[in-house]
């Protein structure tokens, strides 16, 4: 009673899981989406769009895709013609993905070879290919021949490779090993790919060919930017041919390694085939305790999968269960999937009442059923599932279950002690395996047409792939005598570049003269300023000490020790100033108005005078270059205002004409330059003014530094050449 308890509670979990699958579908969705060139708008057609779940599809002839995803998941967009685009799904809204360079890579390969078909159209050939493969196999071989004979001379190894990867697939498909294999290897020889060689490496595995997989797989298991679907794939492979070299813990291993790559990049369905198969491994090593924790993961996995998915998996398990002489465990397992099955078949319609696949069908696990309660010598029991089997078996035509089912039937009815029956059961049996036997050889020579049918399309394709061999040779000898013919021009073109080479060192060597002149130049200015300046400080100097023994001679103390006092505050300053070419025209201010006041001082009955800054002007912004204003007052002072009969003035007026222009002037009421001039003795005349000579040639060497950064201009006040003004003007820095 506890057991029969158990195995309803065990029934209604699995019901749950099946639910939650179904309702888990639901999350998924089927998106659409376009692939065209950013630049032209043109569509791409051959694109390979990924999800991060292992699905696959490709563009149509007018760039359009569908795929079935999920959000979270992400889109792995592929082509030779621009870089790998990744994209994640957030929305079921349709995709537009422009891609950046596509316009350009093509018309760089249309000037370097001339090609009068149309991409678009050539690649539906290879679309129509993958459509027609699992139910037209010969209209899907003669697609891709359509595909190689738009290649002609100019199609290139990547297309080339690319369509008879998609012949090895159909092959693969259809379990035509060895043609798969010749065409997969013709491809890799054409151009390697990762695909393809996981395609190759599979189909050996298939064929036992085990040293040859590895051969193939050594040379991409270190390559880093594999997708994380073929990496899976890889590790699959790899577990496979440790798995049939018996190498449990090496196949356990690869396994894991997938598993982990898998449930990483949430790749779902992976995750529940890499599990079942490392049950698979456990078992086949016979670690049965490790096997059914496995199964058990492998099923939970299933169940939140495809409805399909979950009863394939239910079955490998019962299938384990009926090893172990579990036969109880069976039975339940195979009668939930029936039930399973049956909703299935209700939610689907007819079309799917054949089961999944080949082997997962209802009349198939009704005589599992009665298998399992015949091994238990329960043959009551097995008698109504072998006829259900039966039943289901005749009405879809499966003659091969029918046969077996109703040979088992007659041995339980003769285990039974009804001969009678079993006799009646038995003589159908042998008449089941008649119709069997006329069907085989029917299949047998049908497989046979379909063989030399097969046959007669890959010689036309080798044809073809012979044809563009020699059409290639031929055009590869056109473009060798193309290149002999360039090779002259090219020596021309040495000759030419050589002399554009030479004139530009020439340009190159005048530049650098040019500027260590400059530099030279510049340096030599730097000199002559530094010693201008070192002969205005010495003249200055001697003037001011005149003033002081004027003092001293009058026996005036006080007045020279106060005169003393400001002329040393003056000297400070100008000492301090004395190294830079431009000082702040706030700094020179207070020097000339310190100077003024000295000079007043020695002559306060001779001149008055006034200092005046415009109150709007941003005197801080401006540069001058030190004692440039002092010479100028200086002879304002001592050859006008000190021969003026009676008393003058002295005016100082800081003003702008604009924001870049500042302008100074200096105006006194002296004898002006003309009297000043005939008062000079002999001697005065004979000598030039240093001061005055200075500032002249400070002045020249400043502007050709400077780019005329201050101007001069000296005039007379009055028309009779009395009084004197000078206007400075100087020029912000930019």
């Amino acid at each position: 009673m506890h057991k029969q308890g158990f195995y309803i509670f065990v029934l209604f979990l699995l019901v749950g899981f099946a639910g939650f699958s179904q309702h888990n579908q639901t999350s998924r969705f089927t998106v659409k989406g376009s692939v065209e060139a950013k630049e032209t708008h043109d569509p791409i057609s051959g694109v390979s769009v990924t999800t991060s779940a292992g699905a696959q599809t490709f563009t149509n002839a007018l760039g359009e895709f569908k795929i079935v995803t999920a959000i979270g998941e992400e889109l792995i967009i592929e082509h030779s013609g621009f870089q790998t685009v990744r994209y994640q799904i957030r929305g079921k809204d349709d995709i537009k993905v422009q891609v950046e360079g596509y316009g350009d890579r093509q018309k760089r390969s249309s000037d370097s070879q001339y090609s009068s078909r149309k991409p678009g159209a050539s690649r539906m050939y290879l679309d129509s290919a993958q459509f027609y493969k699992k139910n037209d196999i010969a209209k899907s071989i003669d697609y891709v021949a359509r595909y190689i004979e738009t290649l002609g001379s100019n199609g290139s190894k990547d297309e080339l490779a690319r369509s008879l990867t998609t012949l090895g697939e159909i092959y693969l498909f259809h379990k035509q090993y060895d043609l798969a294999i010749d065409n997969f290897e013709d491809a890799l020889e054409a151009n390697k790919t990762i695909a393809t060689s996981l395609l190759l490496a599979e189909t050996y595995v298939l064929t036992d060919q085990l040293e040859k997989a590895e051969e193939t797989l050594k040379p991409i298991q270190e390559i880093r930017s594999m997708l994380p679907f073929q990496r899976v794939a890889l590790y699959e492979i790899l577990g496979d041919i440790k798995r049939k070299k018996n190498d449990v813990d090496m196949a356990v291993k690869f396994y894991n390694e997938g598993l982990t790559v898998a449930t990483k990049n949430q790749i779902t369905p992976k995750m529940t085939d890499l599990t079942s198969k490392i049950a698979d491994t456990y078992a086949q090593g016979n670690r049965l305790t490790e096997a059914e924790a496995y199964y058990d993961n492998s099923v939970e996995l299933a169940t939140k999968m495809a409805a399909k998915r979950a009863l394939q998996e239910k079955e490998k398990v019962a299938d384990f269960y009926n090893k172990k002489n579990e036969y109880q465990e069976e039975i339940a397992i195979r009668k939930n999937s029936l039930a399973e099955l049956d909703k299935l078949n209700k939610v689907q319609g007819q079309a799917s009442e054949a089961g999944v696949g080949d082997t997962i069908t209802s009349q198939r696990i009704n005589y599992k059923i009665a298998n399992a309660y015949i091994a238990q010598d329960k043959y009551t029991e097995a008698i109504p599932y072998l006829e259900r089997s039966i039943v289901q078996a005749d009405s879809k035509n499966d003659l091969v279950v029918q046969k077996d089912a109703t040979k088992k039937l007659s041995e339980v009815y003769g285990h039974r002690g009804d001969y009678n029956k079993a006799l009646e059961t038995y003589q159908t049996y042998v008449a089941l395996v008649d119709t069997l036997y006329k069907r085989k050889e029917q299949e047998i020579s049908r497989a046979a047409r379909f063989n030399r049918e097969i046959a007669s399309t890959q010689s036309r394709i080798t044809g073809l792939e012979q044809e563009r061999e020699l059409s290639q040779s031929k055009y590869d000898l056109a473009l060798t005598q193309q290149e002999l013919a360039e090779e002259s021009y090219k020596r021309q073109r040495w000759v030419i570049y050589s002399l554009i080479f030479g004139l530009l060192l020439t340009i190159l060597a005048a530049f650098f003269f040019y500027r260590s002149n400059q530099q030279q130049k510049l340096a030599n200015n730097l000199l002559a300023l530094k010693s201008l300046r070192s002969q205005m400080n010495p003249h200055f100097i001697f003037n001011a000490l005149n003033s002081v023994n004027n003092y001293i001679s009058k026996s005036d103390e006080r007045s020279a020790n106060r005169y003393l006092s400001d002329f040393s505050k003056l000297m400070r300053s100008v000492l301090e100033n004395s190294e830079e070419d431009f000082i702040p025209l706030t700094k020179e201010l207070e020097l000339l108005e310190l100077y003024i006041k000295l000079e007043h001082s020695r002559f306060p009955d001779k001149f008055d005078y006034t200092i005046t800054v415009d109150e709007h002007l941003d005197v801080s912004s401006f540069q001058i270059p030190p004692m440039l204003l002092q010479p100028y007052i200086e002879n304002a002072i001592w050859h006008g205002l000190r021969y003026k009969e009676g008393k003058g003035l002295l005016e100082v007026n800081v003003g702008s004409e604009n924001e870049r222009e500042l302008k100074i002037v200096i105006t006194d009421n002296g004898i002006g330059r003309t009297k000043s001039a005939a008062l000079k003795t002999k001697n005065q005349k004979s000598q030039k003014s240093k001061g005055m000579g200075n500032i002249k040639q400070r002045l020249a060497i400043l502007n050709d530094m400077y780019k005329d950064k201050v101007d001069v201009s000296i005039s007379d006040v009055t028309l009779n050449g009395e009084g004197t003004r000078v206007v400075f003007t100087l020029k912000k820095d930019k």
